[in-house]
C-alpha cells in the first residue's frame, strides 16, 4: 500500500491542531519476556445474514462481478492482505438452525430454507461446507465452525466432522470426494452451540455444560479441532463459574460483548452524524472490555490456574441501529469505529495470557465490518486498516505498559484520553500502538522504553478530518494510513511521539 499524507494533514492543519495538546507518558518494559499475542485475536466472523456472505463474499462464478470460483476476487484480494488468521462460521444465532447437509452437493439442488433469526429470508444455500472450507484455504485462514446444539443431534455433529477431515474409505469422506473434495480439510476450532442462554435454546449454564460435554464427545478427535465451549453473555459471571467446573472437556471459552454507545438495546444510537457525548460514551462503553476479561479471568485462574483454557472473544464490536431501508444489521464504519478496534486490540493484549481468540462481528456488510460492498463496487473501512496497522502484533509478545493518561469524561463515566499496547516481535522489533481519542486535541506523548543497538523508527498514523470520517463507494479514501513523522528520540531512552487527535498511530523501533 502506497502511503499518503491526506489523513495527517487534514489532523494537523485543522482548528483542533491550534488547540493545547493533550500530554501523556508511559513507560515500556522492553526487557520483560512478554506474553505471546495469539495471532487468532484477529480473526473474522461471517454469519449467513444480511449481504455478509451472499454479495459480501460469495456472487457465483457467473456474476459479472469479478470472482475467483465464485468468491468475489476484490474481496479475496483484501482479506489476503490483512493476513486473517481465522474465520468463524456459519454464526452466530444461524449456527444452531443450520443443517449442513442443506449446503452440500449441486447447488442447484439445495433445498431453499429459511433463516429464522434475520427476517425469515430464504436461503439458498448456495455457500455450504465446501465454499467456506475452500474459502479459508484461498485467503490462508484458519477454520472455526458453530456446531448446530439447537435444532440438531451430537451424531449430526460428529458426522459433519467426519466429512469435513476423514481421509478413509467411510460413506461420509466418500460422499465429500464425490462433492468435489478429494482431500480432506481440517476444522481447527469448533464451537459447541452459540449463545445457549439466548437464541441457541435460552438454557441455563447448568443445563448447558452437560449437552456441551456430550457434543464435545463426539466432536472431538486426534489432532482437533480444539472445543470452544458456550461462555457468558458481557457480565454474566455465575456463568462462567458455573462452566468453568467443566473446564477438562474444552479447551476456550467463549464470551461476547457488543459496544452501544448509548448501553441501550432498544436504542443503540446512530453510525454517522453522532454528537461529541455520543463519541466518548461509545469509548466508555467499549473500555468495559477490559474488566470484563479480567473480572472472568479471575473466575477462570480459580478452577484453571495453570490457564489451560483459553479465552475466546468470538464476538465484539460496535453495534448501531441499522438505517431504514439498509440490509440487516448493515452500519457505516466511521473513524470512530477504527479507534474502537485499535482499543479493543491493546486491550486484548493487556491479556494475552487468557485470550486466545478474538472475532470482530463482521467481516463485510454487516456490523463493525472490515469490508463493505455495494455490487461490484467494494471498499475497504477504518475498521479494516486499524487491522492492518496492527499486523505485526500477531504472535509478538506483549510487554508490560504502564501508562500516565488524562482522563476524557462521558457522562458519569471516565476513560483515559491515550491508551499505549507495545510488542516485541519474533525478529526483535519492538511496536508500539497508541490510540489517542480525545477528538480536538493533539497529545504529545512521552514514551520511556530502553532498548538496544539500533533506533530506526519507521510509523503510520490513521486519522480523519471529522469524527464520522469513512470511506465512500464513489470517492476517494477519507481514513487510511499515512507516513507519521512525529516520532523523536530524547534523552534518556524517552521517545517524544506528537500525534494528532483522533488517531491511531503504531511505530516500528528496529
Amino acid at each position: 500500500m502506497a502511503p499518503t499524507l491526506f489523513a495527517i494533514a487534514a489532523a494537523l492543519h485543522s482548528p483542533a491542531a491550534a488547540s493545547a495538546p493533550l500530554t501523556a507518558s508511559a513507560t515500556i518494559d522492553a526487557q520483560a519476556p512478554g506474553v505471546r499475542i495469539a495471532p487468532e485475536v484477529y480473526g473474522q466472523f461471517s454469519e449467513q445474514l444480511g449481504r455478509g456472505i451472499t454479495d459480501g463474499i460469495w456472487v457465483g462464478e457467473d456474476s459479472s462481478i469479478p470472482n475467483i470460483n465464485g468468491y468475489r476476487k476484490d474481496v479475496v484480494e483484501a482479506l489476503k492482505d490483512l493476513h486473517v488468521p481465522v474465520l468463524r462460521w456459519p454464526g452466530g444465532c444461524y449456527a444452531d438452525t443450520y443443517r449442513w447437509r442443506d449446503g452440500i452437493g449441486p447447488r442447484a439442488q439445495r433445498p431453499v430454507t429459511l433463516n429464522k433469526w434475520w427476517g425469515n429470508n430464504e436461503e439458498h444455500n448456495a455457500f455450504g461446507t465446501h465454499e467456506y472450507f475452500n474459502f479459508a484455504e484461498l485467503i490462508g485462514t484458519k477454520t472455526y465452525l458453530g456446531i448446530n446444539m439447537g435444532t440438531a443431534t451430537a451424531g449430526d455433529a460428529k458426522d459433519w466432522v467426519e466429512y469435513v477431515t476423514s481421509p478413509t474409505g467411510s460413506a461420509l469422506a466418500q460422499l465429500r470426494r464425490a462433492n468435489g473434495r478429494e482431500r480432506p480439510w481440517k476444522v481447527d476450532y469448533a464451537g459447541i452451540g452459540n449463545e445457549s442462554w439466548g437464541c441457541g435454546g435460552n438454557l441455563t449454564a447448568a443445563q448447558y455444560a452437560p449437552l456441551m460435554r456430550m457434543f464435545g464427545t463426539f466432536v472431538r478427535q486426534d489432532g482437533g479441532p480444539e472445543i470452544v465451549s458456550v461462555g457468558p453473555s458481557a457480565g454474566d459471571y455465575g456463568w462462567t463459574e458455573e462452566i468453568m467446573k467443566a473446564h477438562d472437556q474444552f479447551n476456550e471459552l467463549s464470551l461476547h460483548y457488543y459496544t452501544l454507545p448509548t448501553g441501550d438495546w432498544s436504542h443503540h444510537g446512530a453510525a454517522t452524524g453522532f454528537s461529541k457525548a455520543e463519541w466518548f460514551s461509545t469509548f466508555a462503553q467499549t473500555r468495559q472490555m477490559d474488566e470484563l476479561i479480567a473480572r472472568h479471568s479471575l473466575i477462570m485462574d480459580k478452577a484453571d490456574p495453570a490457564k489451560k483454557v483459553g479465552l475466546a472473544v468470538d464476538e465484539w464490536g460496535t453495534w448501531y441501529d441499522t438505517p431504514p431501508g439498509a440490509p440487516a444489521l448493515w452500519q457505516a464504519n466511521t473513524l470512530r469505529d477504527a479507534l474502537v478496534a485499535a482499543t479493543n486490540f491493546n486491550i486484548f493484549h493487556r491479556h494475552a495470557d487468557r485470550v486466545r481468540i478474538a472475532n470482530i462481528a463482521q467481516m463485510v456488510n454487516v456490523l463493525q465490518a472490515v469490508i463493505l460492498t455495494d455490487g461490484a463496487k467494494m471498499v475497504r473501512t477504518p475498521t479494516y486498516y486499524a487491522f492492518w496497522m496492527y499486523r505485526p502484533f500477531q504472535g509478538a509478545s506483549a510487554l508490560p505498559v504502564t501508562i500516565d493518561s488524562p482522563m476524557e469524561t462521558a457522562g458519569a463515566s471516565s476513560v483515559p484520553a491515550i491508551d499505549v499496547t507495545a510488542a516485541r516481535a519474533p525478529d526483535g522489533a519492538l511496536y508500539v500502538g497508541i490510540v489517542n481519542i480525545d477528538p480536538d486535541r493533539n497529545a504529545t506523548v512521552d514514551l520511556g522504553v530502553a532498548v538496544k543497538g539500533a533506533r530506526k523508527i519507521t510509523s503510520q498514523v490513521l486519522t480523519g478530518a471529522k469524527m464520522d470520517s469513512q470511506n465512500p463507494f464513489d470517492a476517494s479514501e477519507q481514513v487510511r494510513p499515512a507516513a507519521f513523522r512525529g516520532a523523536t528520540w530524547a534523552a534518556d531512552n524517552r521517545l517524544h511521539v506528537d500525534m494528532p487527535a483522533k488517531s491511531i498511530v503504531v511505530l516500528a523501533i528496529k
